[in-house]
């Protein structure tokens, strides 16, 4: 647990579940705030370790773990339609957490705190009949005032408009083969025949990168397996590379699924509040989640130091919701729209407009211009199709 030890009583305040980026989050802006309703209590099993995660985000704001970011990146680049860009991030930055430097800065704000820490154990029922009870799998009982559940989402969504499968590897280079300061978002030289794919290559030097292969697939399919996306990505070091295979290493690599569900996701039943990807946080057209995951903790905290009560949340206008379904049903119902969408978006000098627009910033004029570079007859389909 990346928390002291918590030795106070185990009634009142609130009650955390999961010790991940969410919950941690959420920790350290409520021991920042004052005032709050009473201790902050994490519980998260004793096998969670999350100082080998990491995360990326594009932020054109300061906020209160910034010092958790270890690698920022004022520039990205993208390969799309035939064309190499590498587009100035304007007022943006594209920052990498790690989650060693994530706990460190979490740390600075929890530990000055006397009523902030942890409890390591399994949730194995949480209820909010008169009051929530949280129960522990060694028999332990949690009544606070208010439960976070951080838990995650489930790894299949019944309302997932697509899912996002992906794997990353970290890869060594004999030669100089990375730019260490631009980082590849998404890079489409990849098979696009059967789903939509592109590799993100983050460099730490000239020669280190973790280099990932992500796919959008229907929700109904069953996944990408392991080695398809590895041949994927050998492929795209001697291919499109150019690169022997003997001249570069694979390290260990690991892969996840992630539903993408543009619909609003019920985050509260009484006092029990979902927070991080269960909440919806998850932006389904892009996959990013930290920034949003930033903003909503902050938001918490500052409602119940305001209100008392953690309700006084930005609201999200309906339209981005149908903009996203609409977005992916295209992208499932023909893979190569993904491309030649990214390849419209992204032909110009500044990739600010098209930042603003998935941080669901711009105004319906703004919009009206993107949308008019993309390709319409998709989009047409899967708008009326919704």
């Amino acid at each position: 647990m990346s928390l002291r030890t918590w030795t106070g009583p185990l009634h009142g305040g609130i009650v955390i579940l999961g010790g991940g980026l969410s919950g941690l989050s959420l920790a350290a802006h409520l021991a920042a705030t004052r005032p709050r309703p009473g201790p902050v209590l994490v519980v998260d099993d004793a096998a969670r370790d999350i100082t080998a995660a990491s995360w990326a985000s594009w932020t054109r704001r300061t906020a209160l773990l910034d010092s958790a970011a270890t690698e920022t990146f004022d520039r990205m680049r993208v390969y799309a339609g035939g064309h190499d860009r590498t587009l100035a991030l304007g007022h943006y930055r594209y920052r990498v957490v790690h989650g060693a430097a994530l706990v460190a800065a979490v740390r600075r704000h929890t530990d000055p705190v006397p009523d902030v820490g942890s409890v390591t154990g399994h949730v194995v029922d949480v209820d909010d009949a008169d009051r929530p009870l949280v129960t522990l799998d060694d028999g332990r009982e949690l009544r606070p005032d208010w439960v976070f559940d951080a838990r995650g989402p489930v790894a299949v969504d019944s309302r997932a408009d697509a899912a996002l499968d992906f794997l990353g590897v970290p890869v060594r280079a004999e030669d100089p083969l990375f730019d260490p300061h631009v980082p590849l978002l998404f890079d489409f030289r990849t098979d696009q025949t059967d789903r939509a794919s592109f590799v993100y290559v983050l460099p730490t030097d000239a020669h280190h990168a973790l280099v990932e292969h992500t796919c959008f697939l229907d929700p109904a399919n069953p996944g990408v397996p392991a080695d398809v996306h590895l041949a994927a990505l050998r492929v795209y070091f001697s291919e499109v590379l150019g690169v022997a295979e003997s001249a570069y290493e694979f390290g260990a690599s690991e892969q996840a699924r992630l539903p993408l569900v543009a619909q609003p996701a019920e985050r509260s039943d009484g006092h029990i509040v979902r927070i991080g990807a269960a909440a919806g946080l998850l932006k389904a057209s892009s996959g990013y989640a930290y920034e949003q995951i930033q903003r909503d903790c902050e938001a918490i905290a500052s409602s119940f130091a305001q209100h008392g009560h953690p309700f006084d949340l930005p609201k999200r206008h309906s339209r981005f919701e149908r903009y996203d379904r609409a977005l992916l049903a295209a992208v499932v119902e023909r893979p190569g729209f993904l491309e030649d969408m990214f390849a419209a978006l992204f032909a110009r000098t500044s990739a600010e407009p098209v930042l603003r627009f998935l941080d669901e910033d711009t105004s319906l004029r703004d919009e009206a211009r993107l949308f008019a570079s993309l390709p319409a007859g998709p989009l047409i389909r899967a708008m009326t199709g919704r």
